[in-house]
């Protein structure tokens, strides 16, 4: 989530950055000043007063507590300024990361990028490819800057002090650790400097309860909505606390203390949206299903959530990839789209029927068309890749962003408050008129991992 400064400034853009901004309503100017009252860093040869130097060979460590992840290679350049946050940045060809040591919270980030003798062209991530700027470019000689808002999280429940139930795999991801990770990407990134602030007492958490359709996923080429949505909300107004995991049922994102965690963390004034069925539709035993269990876990979620003051929010599931000889979706769900329904209704709840709007988009697109926003690859498309990828499951990030879409027209249908913290220019969204893979601009992370998540 982040905004451009001045709303004034004109520039002219190519055809895919207007659908590029119209998504991330970006608004920046030239550079205001910014404070010392946080973790400042200057990228350039002498560095600004009350900002920390840092050089390309700044590797994190913890003992440091800032760096460039290890693998990212950038390179300095200098600049003639009168400006100290003028005179360089550091860029590379290739995307790079740098991470900075910090305890769980909301952050705000101010990112300073431009070239006084040149262009920069930059897509901004943060975490685990979580979208904050989907582009943003600066013209020969300007440098500005742009503001998002981060949560970061990690483990432990500081209420009872216990700790989330996370899998092997997760220690490795850039969430649940004890720093914040920027992932600068695109066509010439340049990046002057950055501020990380905390953020007020008062921004709006959005947390995200779900499995692989909404988690954070860490590797390309795989993507999620919970991922893709935070660049649609204003900064400073909303962070996205996305606790979403591969594989999760509901029952199991309570018993391992994910719910709970959420909880720890959640404020009056908060949302929470739950979307599951993916995997609860597989579980097997007595009293296991849709308008048993199901229902009675998402009542559970319900109470506890209004007890903290916050509002919670149904998802039904989206739809599988599975047309019939007509061209038509084929319901794979069970009874689990219909119990998400009944439970908003019995509990006057609002609902996004993700199910039904899915259904209408990926017949808009039809059979073929369809594939694009799915991980469908051939073999060796990807490193290590023997064998083609056919996932009708698990979305690209451009079939990710598509979702975040219905998301978004769910939030406006509903009227829920969160509407008035969308970005400006976010647009209105049509499932029966999709968007064309083409107008999708998306720069692979660096991270790659064909391991199909788990769940199905």
């Amino acid at each position: 989530m982040y905004q451009i400064r001045d709303k004034n400034t004109k520039v002219k853009l190519t055809h895919i950055l207007v659908l590029s901004i119209l998504f991330s309503a970006c608004a920046a100017k030239k550079f205001p000043q910014l404070s010392s009252n946080y973790h400042n860093y200057d990228f350039s040869a002498s560095a600004k007063t009350g900002y920390t130097k840092v050089i390309p060979s700044d590797t994190y460590t913890d003992e440091r507590g800032y760096g460039f992840e290890y693998g990212s290679s950038v390179k300095s350049v200098e600049r003639r300024s009168n400006n100290a946050l003028e005179d360089g940045f550091v860029t590379n060809d290739t995307p790079f990361l740098f991470s900075v040591k910090l305890p769980e919270g909301n952050y705000d980030v101010k990112v300073v990028l431009g070239d006084k003798e040149g262009t920069s062209d930059a897509a901004i991530r943060a975490e685990s490819r979580r979208m904050m700027v989907n582009r943003i470019q600066t013209l020969q000689g300007e440098v500005r800057a742009l503001e998002f808002t981060v949560n970061l999280r990690d483990t432990i429940i500081k209420t009872n002090n216990s700790r989330v139930r996370i899998k092997p795999r997760e220690r490795d991801y850039y969430h649940w650790d004890n720093k914040l990770t920027l992932e600068f990407n695109g066509e010439a990134p340049k990046v002057a400097a950055i501020e990380i602030t905390p953020s007020a007492s008062d921004v709006i958490n959005v947390f995200l309860a779900g499995n692989s359709t909404v988690v954070d996923q860490a590797s390309e080429p795989y993507a999620a909505w919970g991922q893709i949505i935070p660049a649609s909300f204003e900064a400073r107004k909303i962070a996205v606390a996305n606790y979403a995991e591969s594989g999760e049922s509901l029952s199991s994102f309570i018993s391992a203390r994910r719910f709970e965690k959420m909880l720890s963390m959640m404020k009056k004034g908060d949302y929470a949206f739950v979307e599951f069925g993916h995997n609860d539709m597989k579980q097997k035993g007595e009293g296991i299903g849709a308008f048993t269990s199901y229902k009675k876990d998402l009542k559970f979620f319900i109470d506890e959530v209004r007890k903290k003051g916050a509002t919670p929010v149904l998802v039904t599931s989206m739809q599988r990839r599975s047309f019939d000889k007509d061209g038509k979706i084929t319901e794979t769900l069970g009874d689990y789209p219909a119990a998400v329904r009944l439970t908003a209704k019995e509990e006057n709840v609002a609902l996004i029927d993700l199910n039904a709007m899915s259904k209408t988009m990926y017949e808009a697109w039809g059979p073929d068309e369809s594939i694009k926003a799915f991980v469908h690859f051939p073999a060796n498309t990807y490193p290590g890749q023997k064998t083609a990828l056919a996932d009708n499951t698990h979305f690209t990030p451009f079939g990710a962003y598509q979702i975040s879409k219905l998301i978004i027209r769910g939030i406006r249908e509903n009227k829920l408050g969160l509407a008035k913290y969308l970005q400006p220019g976010v647009p209105d969204f049509d499932p029966a008129k999709p968007d064309a893979f083409d107008s999708f601009y998306w720069p692979d992370s660096p991270v790659k991992n064909t391991m199909k998540p788990d769940g199905n």
